[in-house]
């Protein structure tokens, strides 16, 4: 468990340290769930929800606290989730994460002196601009992705673009219901009802949520993209198939009137004078060769190829 005070910066204080009013408790889930010797300096610690059974972004708010739960769509280096708890009183915040990326973010926090007032909102409102501020890079990395992709379907380079179009799709989609979750919860806190933010407070929460609207706008956009780049891939697809149908049509017509001839001479009926003629087989020959010219001949003239 690491506390910091929170002032004009975010400020680590150690376990002998005293600590007053506002400040900000950061655990894990095991300590949460081992917390009843903190119940008298933190009476509402119970009501922190746990990060593993985060699966959305979410707020509640109690006459007493705000809590609730922030999952986001990335992973940290070890392919772990990326989800915190928090619990949001008048006169302090606790933030439960297993992942170690709060204590990153509380860190950088501290070291650039990123908080932009005195008070939780002020605190909640920065570590929310951490939590968003890679994000649109992110985004313009997946719609380069999706502009690779839209390169190789023009050249004809359609090899593996079905499970990756799949697996961008899932992503992309990810972001969009993380940001329309986002906007839900910093919606909460806008709504004020218990009175723990100041005005100040509170045109920062709507700066928040105009940046999680143009993130859900860019989001959306790129779900967009991705779907007009599946169906540009089955055009292409279509299209192969029809030149392949299309030959396949070429060769049937060429080869239908030859299959006519071999089934009529074929039928050995005992009297069919071109059998037993000196010239027939060459005859049967030139006549063949004579179809197959003039269907080619029709079939390049009407630009069937």
């Amino acid at each position: 468990m690491v506390r910091y005070q929170i002032g004009t910066a975010l400020t680590p204080l150690s376990a002998e340290s005293s600590v007053s009013t506002p400040f900000v408790v950061l655990l894990n889930s095991q300590e949460l769930e081992h917390s009843a010797r903190l119940g008298a300096q933190i009476p509402l610690l119970c009501h922190t929800p746990s990060p593993k059974t985060a699966q959305l972004c979410k707020a509640e708010c109690h006459r007493s606290h705000i809590c609730g739960t922030i999952t986001t769509p990335r992973r940290t280096r070890g392919q772990a989730a990326i989800a915190f708890g928090y619990l949001l009183t008048a006169d302090y915040a606790v933030l439960c994460d297993d992942s170690g990326a709060a204590h990153t973010m509380l860190q950088r926090l501290c070291r650039e002196k990123l908080l932009a007032g005195p008070g939780i909102g002020g605190f909640f409102y920065g570590f929310l601009e951490l939590l968003l501020a890679k994000d649109m890079h992110h985004l313009q990395e997946l719609e380069d992705e999706l502009d690779a992709m839209e390169d190789e379907i023009s050249g004809a380079r359609l090899e593996e673009f079905s499970p990756r179009m799949s697996a961008l799709r899932k992503e992309i989609s990810g972001w969009s219901r993380y940001y329309t979750q986002l906007d839900g919860l910093v919606c909460e806190f806008l709504e004020n009802e218990n009175a723990y933010f100041d005005s100040e407070e509170l045109r920062l929460f709507h700066l928040v949520e105009k940046r999680v609207n143009r993130l859900l706008a860019q989001a959306q956009s790129l779900h967009e993209y991705a779907v007009q780049l599946r169906e540009l891939f089955q055009s292409e697809i279509d299209m192969r198939q029809n030149h392949i149908m299309k030959i396949l049509t070429i060769v049937t017509t060429i080869f239908l009137p030859l299959s006519l001839v071999a089934g009529w001479y074929g039928m050995n009926f005992a009297y069919m004078p071109e059998l037993h003629w000196q010239y027939g087989y060459l005859a049967v020959i030139i006549a063949s060769a004579a179809v197959v010219l003039i269907s080619l001949y029709i079939m390049k003239k009407k630009h069937f190829w």
